[in-house]
């Protein structure tokens, strides 16, 4: 089967990457099986080999229509015309109970100073100037309790909610301005909106909850009710056992829900590479089984019996935990693997792997390229074809000779030095009996050696894991976990003793809470050892090294050294070690040796990333050297959890292959300007901090620390400073040099600088005002290129600087349809009427401009006409 898969995904592939008419597909498909059928009894190998390229065919198939499937359901979409911004009145009912967003401190789980929960609504009817149209499609619904109507404090310190959570089936209105969602059109970004369109959400809204209005009825189906209800039974059960620190934990390992954790703890996870642990994956599903079949076993059930409730109980565990993508394949391979059980076949893990892929794939073809499948089959067949082979060549042998210890007739079926190991442990029992006793001798030799055997397993499956993930690891999340092995040996015992105690808990607490106490104290001790690995070994920055994407040359090598290591693995020793070597070799060779930075030389560039309604930009020096201009963030004193700095600029500077940064600058410390900074400090950890006069609040004190405790230089910039940085000229335009900030943070702290670099100028602003604007024209700036300040404000760009300037080109960073209307008409007409070719990155996406030092080559994207 796992060629079987292999040729269905390679087919997938294909229609990806180079389409063909689906009829050709069908006519080909169709003609190589009379072919096969042709060669079955003549030649076998040939009529096999045709058997694949049919199967790669129909994964061509598949995708393609996949792909109009998802198209049909796009045009099929009512909300999209109505999500323009403007009010309308919607009729709708909710797709899955809501989700309440929540803040977590001390690992205490706290409701946000504004309460706040995401909720997937279908809708029915859309009202527009009076009318009432029908139209059906996923609505995504942030909703709030406004801050004025702040939530009163529970007798325990926690906050309660005063927003009434939304539940599956319920039907509203309520009116809201919808927009459709937009990715950030960077090199590197995550698609939203495919992520979106695969659970059919079309649009994005945001409504006060005493807008909403409940109708009469319920929409939804039966399985759909049950499944809802039996989540929040279990939720309301986990948080009534445990308390609320552990609760919160048991609530993302259990089933999934990971409102409440804390954002350092995640990391944490993420850091030492126990990650897995967090997230409800294949891992809980074959944790439970093993654990369920070994009972119902021991309860004397039969064969058939055992494993039909063991496949039953794991369905309605993927059931209540909303069927994730991992978990159904997880429990897809358990019935594959239970099944060939009870036919008394081999469960060999690469063929039951093949299946459950082959039937995944037949089923979603798209999943193909989804990291979570990928890393799922790639985890089981690196279990598979490397860890269980090398384990029956080395720990496996000698697990064996620990049975029926006291026969010496069953020496005489091992090999002689399994015979002699046997004569070793009998006679240091014998020596050990003295003291001991016997049976107590017995006992403690075979579990000793035993365990020892067994810490190896557990140790010699994650370094293959390590090893061999290290490619997915620095593609998707550029990351490459050093401490991973000893954090999984240390957590992966504990979370096999946490699964099942903490299920029995929930189990028993239906019945009595206090049955179940027992229960819930081993899984609640369980979990505080996975905690404090996590804590311990997650802490420390060192734990983990952020790692640029790998070029295909690097992926292309990585899964040759992977594919070699299983072709070697039942060979000779002196290839297994060949094998083995090669893939340690990879990985080693993806973390320390990235590939150089994507850059041209002797040229500046400036590139204005796009990061919405903020500002990001990055600038290379004509000798190469990196300085990234603030790092975007939320507006105002949101209290989005959305890291600009993690999800956005550092993506885009991975997909470059930046893997660390010489410079970076903060121009002021309004949170669009300031509020990424720290992840991509973090990531990139640059040698210097580039900062004028700054208001004493936290967000600065945090940068001040950070820079520290990373032993950056801190530069400290004021009008009139000049230097020279990596072959170009550096000004500093603004704040003055008497500029005293004030307790709140203002636009007019902002740094301005004039960059020269031979006969071309660039010049940035930040959010520098008009009156800072007038001050600067005293240093006679020029600019070839002119960065506006302020997304286009009315506030900024005026024409007494465009006067003085005279840009040739004009680059405005600005949020797609915001809310500001920015940039303002009265700005474009005076760029208009200056002559100014206009670039904007909610129209184009990013903007990358080159000073060769006689010209300015602006981005091959058309010019937006400023109007």
């Amino acid at each position: 089967m796992l060629p079987a898969a292999v040729a269905f995904a390679s087919g997938i592939v294909f229609a990806c990457y180079c389409w063909r008419p689906i009829l050709w597909l069908i006519a080909g498909a169709v003609l190589l099986c009379v072919f096969g059928f042709y060669f079955l009894a003549r030649r076998p190998w040939a009529s096999l080999s045709l058997a694949l390229v049919v199967l790669s065919l129909l994964g061509a198939l598949a995708l393609q229509g996949a792909h109009l499937a998802q198209a049909a359901r796009g045009r099929q979409n009512g909300v999209a015309p109505f999500a323009t911004g403007e009010e309308v009145l919607i009729r709708a009912h909710v797709l899955r109970d809501a989700t309440l967003r929540v803040a977590a401190a001390n690992g205490v789980p706290r409701r946000l100073n504004e309460d706040r929960q995401m909720v997937d609504v279908e809708s029915e009817t859309i009202g527009l100037a009076g009318a009432e149209h029908p139209a059906a499609g996923g609505i995504r619904m942030s909703v709030y309790r406004p801050r004025k109507a702040a939530s009163p404090h529970s007798p325990h310190g926690e906050q309660v909610t005063l927003v009434k959570p939304l539940n599956y089936g319920e039907r509203i209105r309520f009116p809201v301005k919808l927009r459709e969602p937009r990715n950030f059109r960077n090199t590197g970004a995550f698609d939203y909106q495919a992520y979106l369109a695969r659970e059919n959400i079309f649009a994005l809204g945001s409504v006060s909850a005493d807008k909403i209005e409940p109708l009469p009825g319920f929409s939804g189906t039966l399985p759909g009710q049950w499944q809802n209800r039996t989540r929040r039974s279990v939720l309301h059960m986990v948080h009534t056992i445990w308390p609320p620190e552990q609760a919160s934990l048991m609530d993302a390992m259990l089933i999934g829900e990971r409102v409440y954790i804390e954002r350092e703890l995640n990391t944490d996870f993420q850091r030492s590479g126990t990650y897995h642990l967090l997230v409800v994956s294949g891992m809980n599903v074959a944790i439970l089984a093993f654990v369920v079949f070994w009972l119902l076993r021991r309860l004397r059930l039969g064969e058939w019996s055992a494993s039909l409730l063991t496949v039953i109980l794991s369905a309605f565990y993927a059931f209540v935990c909303d069927g994730g993508a991992p978990i159904l394949r997880a429990t897809l391979m358990l019935c594959i693997y239970l099944g060939a059980r009870l036919l008394y076949r081999n469960r060999s893990p690469l063929n039951a792997v093949g299946a459950a892929a082959l039937f995944v794939l037949v089923a979603d073809p798209p999943a193909l390229f989804d990291a979570s499948f990928q890393m799922t089959f790639l985890s089981v067949l690196v279990i598979g074809g490397l860890g269980i082979p090398l384990l029956e060549r080395t720990s496996q042998p000698w697990k064996s000779a620990l049975r029926l210890l006291e026969s010496t007739s069953y020496d005489l079926t091992l090999a002689p030095r399994l015979a002699e190991f046997r004569v070793g442990l009998r006679t240091l029992g014998e020596r050990l009996s003295s003291g001991f006793g016997r049976p107590i001798s017995k006992f403690a030799v075979v579990k000793s050696v035993s365990a020892a055997l067994s810490i190896y397993e557990v140790l010699l499956i994650s370094a293959l894991m390590q090893v061999t993930m290290a490619l997915p690891m620095a593609a998707y999340f550029h990351r490459a976990t050093l401490l991973a092995l000893p954090a999984n040996a240390a957590a992966l015992p504990l979370a096999e003793v946490l699964m099942p105690a903490s299920v029995a808990a929930l189990g028993l607490g239906y019945v009595s809470r206090f049955l179940a106490i027992v229960p819930a104290w081993v899984a609640g001790w369980s979990l505080e050892g996975i905690t404090s690995t996590v804590r311990w070994l997650g802490g420390p920055h060192a734990s983990d090294v952020r790692v640029a994407d790998p070029t295909l040359a690097t992926s292309l090598l990585a899964a040759s050294a992977f594919l070699f290591a299983m072709a070697t693995v039942w060979r000779r020793r002196r290839w297994v070690v060949a094998g083995l070597g090669t893939l340690a070799a990879s990985a080693v060779w993806i973390v320390a040796f990235p590939a150089p930075p994507q850059i041209r030389a002797h040229v500046l560039e400036f590139t204005a990333i796009d990061v919405g309604q903020a500002d990001s930009t990055l600038l290379v020096s004509p000798e190469g050297k990196s300085l990234l201009i603030d790092a975007a963030g939320p507006l105002g004193n949101s209290s989005s959890e959305f890291d600009f700095g993690e999800n956005v600029v550092s993506p885009y500077l991975w997909s470059r292959s930046f893997s660390r940064l010489d410079a970076v600058m903060v121009t002021h410390a309004h949170s669009d300007h300031i509020g990424g900074m720290r992840s991509v400090i973090q990531n990139f950890r640059p040698r210097e901090l580039w900062i004028g006069p700054n208001a004493d609040i936290e967000p600065v004190r945090a940068l001040y620390n950070q820079a520290e405790k990373l032993h950056m230089k801190v530069r400290y910039l004021l009008a009139g400073d000049e230097f020279t940085w990596g072959g170009a000229e550096i000004r500093v335009l603004s704040p003055p040099r008497d500029w005293r900030p004030s307790a709140q943070v203002r636009n007019s702290d902002s740094l301005a600088l004039e960059i020269t670099y031979g006969k071309t100028a660039l010049m940035l602003e930040g959010d520098a005002d008009r009156k800072m604007e007038l001050l600067m024209l005293a240093f006679r700036p020029r600019a070839d290129l002119l960065k506006l300040a302020h997304n286009g404000s009315l506030t900024s760009t005026s024409s007494e600087l465009l006067a003085a300037a005279q840009p040739r080109y004009a680059a405005i960073s600005v949020g797609y349809r915001n809310q500001f209307h920015h940039p303002r008409p009265e700005v474009l007409a005076r760029l208009q009427a200056a002559g100014i070719a206009t670039y904007r990155t909610d129209l184009s996406g990013s903007l990358t401009f080159y000073l060769d030092g006689n010209v300015v080559i602006p981005p091959k994207k058309a010019r937006i006409p400023p109007n």
